[in-house]
Parts: C-alpha cells; sequence; structure tokens
C-alpha cells in the first residue's frame, strides 16, 4: 500500500471519468439528428438509453467488488482496452426505423454506437470510491460522488458552451478519444496505487460491519432517486418542444439535476437544508401549474420549470445522501440509485407518451415528488396557536374542503387565463397549501387541487373529446373556438393550423400561409412560373393548409414524418384542407431529408420547407448538407422555399451563408403580425411569417419577387427584401453547427407570439 492514501488521483480520475460520460451524452445526441429528425423525444430517448447503461455499470462495478483490488483492476482495465475499439466515437451504420418503430429504434442505434464505451467509463465512479475507501485513511468515500457530479455538470455545460460553438464533430470524436486514453492511464495509476489492498465485497464476512441495508430501505432508495429522474426528462420535454431540439437545452436540465447532486452529496449541509425547507413551497407555486395546457412557451415558464427541478432534486437527493449507508454497502447504495434513475426515465420516456396523450407524466411526477419530500412545517401555525395534534388535524381537513371549493370555482371560472377570479382562487388554494405543509396526507390533496383548479380540469377534460392525440414526436390538440368561426391544431404550444368554419371560407389559407406570404405568393404564380404542370414538393403536412393551393393538372408530393399528424389531416371532421383539396396526392411518412434522398435527381419546380417541432425548427433541416439533398430535388430553375418563423431563433443569417456559399440569389419576405396590417390582414385568421426564398439565378428569384426593396422598407412587411448576412457566421454543417450565434436573447423572457 502507498504510504499516502493519494486522495488527489482518486479525484482527479472521477472529475476525468464522470467529464467525459457527460461530455459525450450531447454530442452522440448532436450526431444523431440528422437521421432521427430532430424530434424533442430523440434526447430522452438518448438518456434512457444512457441511464440503462449507467446502471450496467453500476452493475459491473458492484459485481467486481467481490474481488481483491488487484483482480478488479486488472479486469476493469482490460475491459477499458476492449472498449476502445469503439472509438473515435461515430454513429453505426443501421436501416433507418419504419415509421411509428422510433421509440425502439433510437436505444438500439445508440447502444450500437456508443454502448460498450459508456458501459465502462459509466462504471469507474463507484469502482473508484470502492478502491479509494480500501485504505482506511482515505476517510468518507461518499464525497467522492460529488466530485464525480461535478465533472459531469462540467462536462456537460462546456459541451454547447466551448466545444461544439468551436469545433466540428469529427475533432469533437478524435478529443474525446485522446481523453478516454487518459482516463486508461488514470484507472491503472489508481489501481496502482490500491495494488497491495485486500479489501472485497461487503458480503464478505467482517468485524463490525453494518448490517445490509433492508428491502424496504433499499425500495425507499429507489422512489426517491426516481422522481428526480423522470423530473429532469419531463422538464426537457416542454424546453425542447416549445424552443428547440438542440444540446443548450437538453443539457439544462440534465446539469442542473447533475449539479443537485454536487450540492448534496458535499459537506455544504446548510445548503442543502435550505433547499429542503423551501422545495414544498415551491412545489406549490410551480408545480400547482403543471397541468395548465396553455401558455406553457415562454422562456419564464421554462425558467421556474428549470428552478423547481433543481430546488426539487436538491431536496430530494439530500434525503437519499442522509439515508445513505456505511461505506461497505457503497456500490449497491449507488446501484440502486441507478435502478431508480433508469424507472423515472422509463416512465418519463417512454411508458407515459405510450399510455398519456398529454404530458400528465410531470404533474404526476410533481405529486409523487410531494409524496417523498421531507416537509418542515414554513408555518407551525399549530404551535402558535398551542393546539392538540387532534384539534389541529380537524382543522386542517376543514382546509382541504376549502380548497376543493376554491379549485371547484377556479376550473368552473377558467377561460384560459390565470386572471381575475381563477387567479384569486388559485392564490387561496397555494395559501392553504402552505398551511398544510406539515401534514403530507393534506399537502398532496391540496397540491392535486391546485393544479386541476388553475387550467388542470380543462386539461383533463380534453383527453376524453378525442381531439388530442400524442405521438413520438409531440402532442397535437384540436379545439374549436365558435365565438371566431375557427379551428386550431396546437403541436405542443405553437400553432399549427387554423381552419375557418364560417360557410364559403373553409378552404381559405390561414396562420402563415395566406395569400400574402411568401409561400401564398409563391404557389399563387406556380402556372405561371412552372407551367400548367407544375411539380410541388411540401415537407410538413401541418393541417393540410397549403393543400389548397393546388391547381388542376399540378403534381404534388407532400413529406411528413408523423403518422399522427396525417391521420388528423386526413380526417374531415377535424380539417377538411386535405380531403376536400388534394385527396390523392401522396403522403410520403418519414424523415423528409432522408425520403427526398432517395429521389430520382429533379423532381420538384418549386419545395418548400414547413417542417416544425412546436416552435422549433429541426437544426438538421438547415445544414449545407440538407440544402443539398433539396438542391438535387429541384429541377433545373426550382424555386426553394424555407418558412423561419421563430420566436427565439433568428435564422436568416444561416440561409444567407449558404446561398452566398452557393452563389444562389437569395430574397425574405417579413409579414408582420396581422395586427399591424389591418389594410391586408383579417388578423383573426392570420398570423405574420418569415419565408425565404432561394434560386439559382437572380432572374429566376425576380420572377418570384420582382424588384426587391431595400432593408428599410422591410418594417413596413408585405415585401420581398434581400438577405442580411452576418460577418464571419460560419455555414451551418452536419459536422458543425452552432445555434448560440443565432439565438434572440432579448425575446427569451417574453412570448412573441
Amino acid at each position: 500500500m502507498s504510504a499516502t492514501p493519494r486522495r488527489w488521483l482518486f479525484v482527479l480520475t472521477i472529475l476525468a471519468g464522470s467529464f467525459l460520460l457527460f461530455q459525450v451524452q450531447p454530442m452522440v445526441a448532436r450526431m444523431v439528428l440528422p437521421r432521427l429528425g430532430g424530434a424533442p423525444a430523440v434526447w430522452n430517448s438518448a438518456m434512457l438509453v444512457y441511464q440503462a447503461l449507467l446502471l450496467g455499470g453500476y452493475a459491473y462495478a458492484h459485481w467486481l467488488g467481490r474481488f481483491e483490488v488487484r483482480r478488479q483492476a486488472m479486469i476493469h482495465v482490460a475491459l477499458l482496452l476492449a472498449a476502445a475499439l469503439w472509438l473515435p466515437i461515430g454513429i453505426a451504420n443501421i436501416a433507418p426505423p419504419a415509421p411509428g418503430q422510433e421509440a425502439l429504434w433510437v436505444p438500439l442505434l445508440l447502444l450500437a454506437s456508443i454502448g460498450p464505451v459508456f458501459f465502462a467509463v459509466s462504471a469507474q465512479a463507484p469502482l473508484m470510491q470502492r478502491w479509494f475507501a480500501a485504505d482506511a485513511r482515505a476517510g468518507d468515500p461518499y464525497y467522492l460522488y460529488a466530485a464525480s457530479n461535478l465533472g459531469s455538470f462540467a462536462g456537460l455545460i462546456s459541451y454547447p458552451a466551448l466545444v461544439e460553438p468551436t469545433m466540428p464533430l469529427a475533432a469533437q470524436s478524435w478529443g474525446w478519444s485522446a481523453g478516454y486514453g487518459v482516463l486508461v492511464l488514470l484507472v491503472a495509476a489508481s489501481a496502482a496505487a490500491r495494488w497491495h489492498s485486500h479489501a472485497t465485497h461487503p458480503e464478505a464476512p467482517q468485524k463490525d460491519a453494518e448490517p445490509r441495508p433492508s428491502l424496504r430501505r433499499q425500495l425507499h432508495w429507489l422512489l426517491i432517486a426516481a422522481v428526480p429522474s423522470g423530473l429532469m426528462l419531463s422538464t426537457t420535454t416542454h424546453l425542447t418542444t416549445d424552443i428547440v431540439a438542440m444540446p443548450l437545452l437538453w443539457v439544462l436540465p440534465l446539469g442542473l439535476y447533475l449539479l443537485s447532486f454536487v450540492i448534496a452529496f458535499s459537506t455544504a449541509e446548510r445548503l442543502t437544508q435550505i433547499f429542503t425547507t423551501i422545495a414544498p413551497a415551491v412545489l406549490l407555486s410551480v408545480g400547482g401549474l403543471a397541468l395548465l395546457s396553455t401558455g406553457g412557451g415562454t422562456m419564464l415558464i421554462a425558467l421556474a420549470a428549470l428552478a423547481m427541478l433543481f430546488i426539487v432534486a436538491v431536496a430530494l437527493h439530500g434525503y437519499l445522501y442522509h439515508l445513505r449507508p456505511a461505506p461497505e454497502h457503497l456500490t449497491l447504495f449507488y446501484l440502486i440509485m441507478s435502478a431508480g434513475g433508469v424507472l423515472g426515465g422509463l416512465f418519463a420516456a417512454l411508458i407515459a407518451p405510450l399510455i398519456f396523450d398529454w404530458a400528465y407524466e410531470h404533474p404526476l411526477l410533481v405529486l409523487a415528488a410531494a409524496l417523498l419530500l421531507p416537509l418542515p412545517a414554513l408555518l407551525p401555525w399549530d404551535k402558535w396557536l398551542k393546539l392538540s395534534p387532534a384539534k389541529a388535524r380537524v382543522i386542517v381537513a376543514l382546509l382541504i374542503a376549502l380548497a376543493a371549493f376554491a379549485s371547484w370555482k377556479a376550473a368552473s371560472e377558467w377561460t384560459g387565463k390565470v386572471e381575475g377570479a381563477v387567479a384569486v382562487w388559485g392564490i387561496a388554494i397555494f395559501v392553504i397549501g402552505m398551511l398544510v405543509i406539515g401534514w403530507r396526507w393534506a399537502y398532496v390533496p391540496v397540491l392535486a387541487l391546485l393544479m386541476l383548479g388553475v387550467g388542470g380540469w380543462d386539461t383533463v377534460q380534453d383527453s376524453f373529446t378525442g381531439m388530442r392525440v400524442r405521438s413520438y414526436f409531440g402532442v397535437y390538440t384540436v379545439t374549436d373556438d365558435p365565438y371566431r368561426q375557427q379551428r386550431r391544431l396546437a403541436h405542443g404550444t405553437t400553432l399549427h393550423g387554423l381552419q375557418r368554419t364560417d360557410a364559403g371560407h373553409e378552404l381559405d389559407p390561414t396562420t402563415y400561409y395566406g395569400h400574402q406570404s411568401g409561400v401564398g405568393l409563391a404557389l399563387d404564380k406556380a402556372e405561371v412560373l412552372a407551367g400548367a404542370k407544375a411539380s410541388v414538393g411540401l415537407v410538413g403536412l401541418g393541417a393540410g393548409t397549403l393543400s389548397c393551393y393546388r391547381r388542376p393538372g399540378q403534381r404534388w408530393m407532400i413529406f411528413e414524418i408523423d403518422p399522427a399528424m396525417v391521420q388528423i389531416a386526413r380526417d374531415p371532421s377535424k380539417f377538411t384542407f386535405l380531403s376536400r383539396c388534394a385527396p390523392n396526392v401522396p403522403i410520403v411518412i418519414g424523415d423528409a431529408r432522408l425520403r427526398i434522398a432517395t429521389l430520382p435527381p429533379a423532381q420538384f419546380d418549386i419545395l418548400v420547407i414547413d417542417a416544425f417541432s412546436s416552435d422549433a425548427i429541426p437544426l438538421h433541416l438547415l445544414t449545407a448538407e440538407a440544402i443539398g439533398i433539396y438542391v438535387r430535388a429541384l429541377k433545373p430553375g426550382g424555386i426553394l422555399l424555407i418558412h423561419i418563423s421563430n420566436r427565439f431563433f433568428d435564422l436568416e443569417p444561416v440561409l444567407s451563408a449558404e446561398a452566398k456559399a452557393r452563389g444562389w440569389a437569395a430574397a425574405i419576405r417579413m409579414d408582420s403580425p396581422p395586427e399591424e396590417r389591418p389594410d391586408i390582414y383579417d388578423f383573426s385568421n392570420l398570423t405574420g411569417s418569415n419565408w425565404v426564398a432561394l434560386t439559382a439565378t437572380p432572374g429566376r428569384l425576380a420572377e418570384l419577387t420582382g424588384p426587391l426593396e431595400s432593408r428599410t422598407e422591410a418594417a413596413k412587411a408585405g415585401v420581398w427584401v434581400p438577405l442580411e448576412s452576418r460577418p464571419h457566421f460560419d455555414r451551418w454543417t452536419d459536422d458543425y453547427a452552432s445555434t448560440l450565434p443565432v439565438l434572440l436573447w432579448g425575446h427569451l423572457i417574453g412570448n412573441k407570439q
């Protein structure tokens, strides 16, 4: 045994391994985007695979602990060397999934791509702690878990902040491989530091050893670990659905989840206690809105959800740390914690999308947190009033009844917004919740009543109308507005289609697709631009609004990634655009980029890219490789139209850089929100939009746009203007694309829609 316990070596090894482990997660997810359609669920599927591999790694570390350190080291180093055969990091070449099989195909692809490497690295954290504890002088090994999560957090945050904006994917892969080599050397050095230790698995007889934790205690660990994991994924679903599917927003919930371990497993017990004290109030104030299905697309609400996730995770993980066993049961503890993470991930990423038509997993996980959190009374009014426990329980029961009445009143007066009487009743329920925090049997029902009263009952009722569908790609809701004579289609919180129901106007183009929009002008001119037999390709179906621009003799083809969306658009009881205007137009199901790539070249005179995922635009559809596929599919003189309306990202520089690189002509038509143009728009049916047109020659572009106006005229809207370039803006490719330069920071707090 070495002269010193060499704590620094084990800390460094754990930091390095955890850094690599959690940097490879967003890296690989970013690599697979071009093959998976950019769906928000991709990241949750990836997280589920990572959690399963982590569980496998922890189980392997637990099994390995039965041997002496010397034998453990030989087995583990051999495993690390064997896993190196999967380097450099890349994506396995397997056939794309059939429509509807994405949920199973994504895990298979990730397992084939990085399974062995991830498995080997995931085992090093519990294993290093085990080896660390083999020297009696080393001290408590649990603080190393805080170091492990600190390394994980650093790996996650550094990816979108430093690695992705500065390095192409190929360089990232080789850089990670070099880091893996360093990790193997550190693991070997750590093994050498404990080479003569004879410590073995805790099942071996040891004098004065702590008894094995009971099955009930192990189950308690499992449940406490499962809830923050599930909450992390349900929060991620919201962020990536309503903003954009990109590593920056993937890593925020996961990063906060990891940071919660750093605090909870450190010596900062006072800080953990503060989080534990305020967690019940935070659950009431933010979790009380968890059933709200409208108004969730603002960054302010997203930040509130992130804050709740972090505070609740610190409180629950702090409780888990409080329940930790003696070091001889360390690997069992981490194994069960990891199993809890997988359990939460399975529920949020796999089970919930199959059994729920809305994101009900989020409010259910909030309630589960309320069931498990320590509940220190913030307002001990029973002590202040010197009430007996029996009298206090009677008053608490009366408060529950009052909360039920307030919830009923709020639900009956719900109009879609938290305002007026609804806000008053909601505040009343919140106050009651604060008063009953010390009684779990009362606190949980009051929290549920708050959810139901503030928009939740409306959300639940929609599940029984048959007008809401959930698929791997999101939640679609069809609603009627008799007052405005409209039927609306929402994807997440974003309007994706609208049909007028007033007689004679059912087939009028609406929302982003009016006759004055860029796409409306192009399709109205299709016969002039390409003749009576114009060929049109449309990526993104929505409610089918654009299909009513089709004229006799034209050949159309529609690409849609989600079979659920096709069912909605084809159902005449929901929308009639498709059934009345283009009933025989072929709809190709699957990722449009992959499907178009399989077509013979020169297929379309006009190709329209309108592929939204809620308010997010799939990044992989805007890279140079993607545009190249569209260009190949265009006939000579073809026109490419791309819809880039977005609340959070300015995508104009992306297409400007692409047009410049290809030597193409490009222009943008920016239509104002309808209230700013009452002379043109019926603002109850149309919305502002930004459409970019790209052609191989300026002359061809002029046939569509006419003479381009100056950029100063863009403020008036309703005109075509040149694309605005940005100096030193790097062209997006599959290998390199950073969203940070195009993020509209000023729009993050508010909602532009």
